[in-house]
């Protein structure tokens, strides 16, 4: 047994307590359940109550002496950001492919000239087991400086089975070992291996009838992952490969119309994928069909910055009634940065989300986006006491005061993990 944890006298506790089971959508995104000058108290890890300073201190007034007290002094608390979408796992970098975009590259010319995804498989192919549970610790502890507490991540830097199952066992083996909660994605059809250049069915069937059996047997993914788009995985393929991950209990997940219209957002709609990601160039009709099947959008402001492109209409996704969650897109070529409150001012600059909308879509969204919100991503009784202290009093001014971190400690499961005092 632990001590209790109480964290007091925070001027704005962000609980996202809410009524309503599963992801949120409209207005819904903006009622972020604040209590002004607001406590939680904390037995386990575990969240055991949240209200407000004086009401915990009456609660607990014969127990308060066993607490390890925390003052947030009138400074802003919210639940742990979630991170619903990345690729954190792979070896070594692609500095030189930022150049190229800056000389006019673009992103499938780079790939199609052997950079790009290729380029980073061929790196994570070659680096040793011990060497990638280094590289990728690294980054997961820079998450943690910025206020992430859970993260997804994606294989696909292998489209071979052995590399592929080394990403996924070394996810596995650091959400044993690190502090973050991490939710492995089998991604084998990130891209089309360059032997297999016109031969993408035979790929699709050796995912199918190799690798998803073997995955599922180790249980080393919850969730199946592919690229459709032109040039990679057509959207039969891509169903192909999503029905079939369902058939060994793997959730789909779709990256989808990022680079041109191309069904994505509907098929993501069709399979019943609990979300799609990217949707730069999502087509009306698409959103109309994922807002009706509730199929999340998982959107990546960073990268559209990075690339260069159009950021996705995450405005109008919201107002057509689609939950919307955001990431870092976490990845050596396109969106390399573990920061999600630059993520959230994104949100807010480039796709007009609220500050209120921006940070649901950071935390309770971006929980339902990988089937945590049982668990993390709101601050209530029974959750995870996955919890951030920020040095700004208000929530709004996260998004304000854009590409500074502002994280002053961070819990996870009660215990302290930063500490910028």
């Amino acid at each position: 047994m632990t001590k209790p944890l109480w964290i007091k006298n925070a001027s704005q506790l962000v609980t996202l307590a809410s009524e309503q089971q599963g992801p949120r959508s409209k207005e819904a995104m903006s009622n972020l359940g604040i209590i002004e000058n607001g406590s939680i108290w904390i037995e386990n890890g575990f969240i055991e109550a949240v209200a407000t300073t004086e009401e915990i201190k009456q609660r607990y007034e014969n127990r308060l002496h066993e607490a390890e007290i925390f003052d947030a002094n009138n400074l802003l608390v919210t639940p742990g950001l979630v991170d619903p979408h990345t690729h954190v796992v792979y070896g070594g970098s692609r500095e030189r492919e930022f150049e190229m975009r800056l000389e006019g590259a673009t992103y499938m010319e780079i790939m199609n000239a052997g950079g790009g995804i290729h380029a980073t498989a061929r790196m994570t192919r070659e680096v040793s087991e011990m060497d990638l549970f280094e590289q990728t610790s690294r980054r997961l502890n820079s998450f943690l400086q910025h206020g992430v507490t859970t993260i997804e991540g994606k294989s696909g830097y292998g489209m071979d089975l052995e590399t592929e199952l080394k990403q996924l066992r070394v996810m596995k083996k650091l959400q044993k070992e690190h502090q973050i909660d991490l939710v492995p994605t089998f991604m084998g059809a990130h891209a089309v291996p360059p032997e297999y250049k016109g031969k993408e069915d035979q790929f699709v069937d050796l995912l199918i009838e190799e690798m998803l059996p073997i995955i599922a047997k180790e249980k080393l993914a919850e969730f199946n992952d592919v690229f459709c788009e032109k040039g990679v995985y057509t959207p039969e393929q891509s169903e192909r490969i999503l029905e079939a991950g369902k058939k060994y209990g793997l959730i789909p997940k779709i990256h989808a119309d990022e680079i041109e219209p191309y069904g994505g957002a509907e098929l993501a709609a069709k399979v019943g994928a609990i979300s799609a990601e990217h949707l730069l160039k999502a087509s009306d009709h698409g959103i109309e069909m994922m807002a009706k099947a509730g199929v999340i959008a998982c959107l990546l402001p960073a990268t559209a910055l990075y690339l260069r492109e159009e950021a996705a209409k995450g405005r109008k996704m919201i107002d057509a009634g689609v939950p919307v969650a955001i990431s870092t897109d976490c990845n050596p070529g396109s969106s390399p940065t573990t920061s999600m409150p630059l993520v959230m001012n994104l949100a807010c600059i480039t796709m007009r989300l609220t500050p209120a909308e921006a940070l649901t879509a950071a935390t309770y969204n971006a929980a339902c986006a990988i089937n945590r919100q049982e668990v993390v991503g709101s601050l209530e009784k029974g959750k995870q006491a996955d919890i951030v202290v920020w040095n700004v009093k208000d929530y709004r001014e996260l998004q304000y005061l854009f590409g500074v971190n502002h994280v002053k400690s961070v819990w996870k499961k009660g215990v302290k993990v930063v500490s910028n005092e």
